[in-house]
């Protein structure tokens, strides 16, 4: 039976759901608070240069195949994928640099260069995490959190203690030197905690990492919102920006509709990919599920403070992804995890799209951005950007042995307090909620309301968990569980 469902949100995870409910024959309308679709991913383009805003790093394809297909469709048929190569490059010091490869034999040999016998010892835990992958990414991340049952299985039976050991500890006991520690830990970043608060399980990131590869849209991330949203489109999504959503309308405690300046949008599903406790917010307070000492006692992942700039010149020395990690590593994790604070000497990103996509920037110059990830919910003024601009660029320029300061032609600064603005984001965080042992699977908040009927979330503080490949789960997820209600 055809319904009406809102989507609040076009994020990956609530335009996933639109293309899976419109598919089932539903009237499918996403109301966006911006003025462009994109969530997170949104894209910002200034005087011929363009800059994704959110998401950089194309893992896992597979996901995205298979979310193609579930349509009967290639990414292929939406956008050109480029293997980059080097994947990245990770900097220690000054011209001193770990290139990671666009194949384990060539990133096994840089180990090997690095630390004798480390390129054995690499290949049998990539293959652990290949095994690791192949259950979470083709199995587990695909069940809804309904039931701590979904996790048991004959083969996740036979890793049981991998859920109770850390990725810190692993890596640890097999390999001594700590930049190839530090380039193992550094995927699970992506999950958005500390190594040594990550279960074991999750070094699939490694075989994200390693054995998949790490590849780029040809004119960059935002060619998969785009190519998400044609879908959407074809399928007979309405999509409508400017359109902040003011109260979740309830009666006799089930989903009625919306309201958008002031004028209430009667449905018959509401389903949210903003911010999960930003939705309960629009909530009266006797239809919330989760307090406020709930999210506070959450584990999150991190805020970002993000400059985009534009350069006059090429630069050298640098690669599409360059991670610098010439300070402390576990001095930055403690300030954003143990005692949320700025660090001292920060770790940071840098990424040049117009190293690899040509339409990024004009002939003979630069577009990028640079990242700090931060604590969420500290202090935030420009003061401390600039602060913080002068630490990473002064350092950058070493390392790289050039000069781009008065290279620059523009800058814009992102951060925690614009996290909180533009996306509702609860403490500004950038990634959502971390992926610890406490808040995997059915442990982190439900795709359903267990309060309001016909009211549901998808995205990042939900199942499974942060990212665009489990982004796009999420939404898949969110419409099954949307359809088999309406079977019920």
């Amino acid at each position: 039976m055809k319904k009406t469902i809102t989507i609040i949100g076009s994020g990956f995870s609530s335009l996933a759901a639109s293309c899976y409910l419109a598919q089932q024959g539903n009237q499918v309308t996403v109301y966006e608070k911006n003025h462009s679709i994109g969530g997170r991913a949104r894209q910002f383009k200034k005087d011929g240069f363009t800059f994704d805003m959110g998401p950089s790093w194309y893992w896992m394809p597979d996901v995205f195949e298979r979310f193609f297909q579930d349509f009967d469709k290639k990414p292929s048929d939406y956008y050109e994928l480029i293997k980059l190569n080097p994947a990245y490059r990770v900097y220690f010091g000054v011209n001193d640099f770990i290139t990671i490869c666009d194949n384990l034999e060539e990133i096994k040999n840089a180990f090997e260069n690095t630390e004798k016998g480390s390129s054995k010892k690499l290949e049998t835990f990539i293959n652990q995490a290949k095994s690791n992958y192949d259950i979470a990414i083709k199995d587990l991340v695909y069940r809804p959190g309904v039931s701590p049952l979904e996790l048991i299985t004959a083969k996740t039976a036979l890793k049981l203690n991998q859920f109770f050991g850390s990725i810190s500890i692993d890596i640890r006991k097999e390999f001594k030197n700590e930049r190839l520690i530090q380039i193992l830990e550094f995927p699970v970043l992506f999950l958005g905690a500390k190594p040594a608060k990550t279960p074991s399980f999750y070094n699939f990131m490694n075989y994200a990492d390693f054995g998949l590869g790490t590849w780029h849209p040809k004119t960059g991330m935002f060619d998969v919102v785009r190519s998400i949203e044609s879908l959407a489109l074809e399928l007979g999504v309405i999509i409508k920006t400017n359109a902040a959503v003011e109260k979740i309308i309830i009666e006799n405690k089930t989903a009625a509709g919306i309201v958008i300046n002031g004028e209430f949008i009667k449905s018959d599903v509401v389903l949210s990919g903003a911010d999960y406790q930003h939705t309960e917010a629009l909530l009266e307070k006797e239809h919330r599920v989760y307090s406020d000492t709930y999210w506070d006692n959450r584990i999150f992942a991190p805020s970002s403070l993000l400059f985009l700039l534009v350069l006059n010149k090429k630069i050298e020395n640098i690669s599409h992804h360059a991670l610098f990690f010439d300070v402390d590593f576990d001095k930055h994790a403690s300030a954003i995890y143990d005692t949320p604070n700025w660090p001292e000497e920060p770790l940071f990103y840098a990424n040049f799209p117009s190293k690899t996509d040509l339409t990024a920037a004009p002939d003979g110059m630069e577009s990028g951005f640079f990242l700090i990830p931060l604590a969420p919910g500290i202090e935030d003024s420009e003061a401390l950007r600039e602060e913080y601009f002068e630490k990473i660029i002064s350092r950058f320029e070493n390392l790289t042995q050039q000069e781009i300061r008065n290279n620059i032609i523009f800058k814009r600064s992102f951060c925690k307090n614009d996290f909180v603005a533009d996306y509702n984001a609860y403490k500004g965080n950038a990634y959502g909620m971390a992926n610890t042992l406490l808040q995997t699977a059915f442990l982190r908040p439900k795709l359903k309301s267990k309060k309001v009927k016909n009211l549901y979330f998808t995205g990042q503080l939900t199942v499974p968990g942060p990212g665009v490949p489990p982004a796009l789960i999420s939404g898949k997820l969110a419409a099954e569980l949307i359809q088999k209600s309406f079977r019920s």
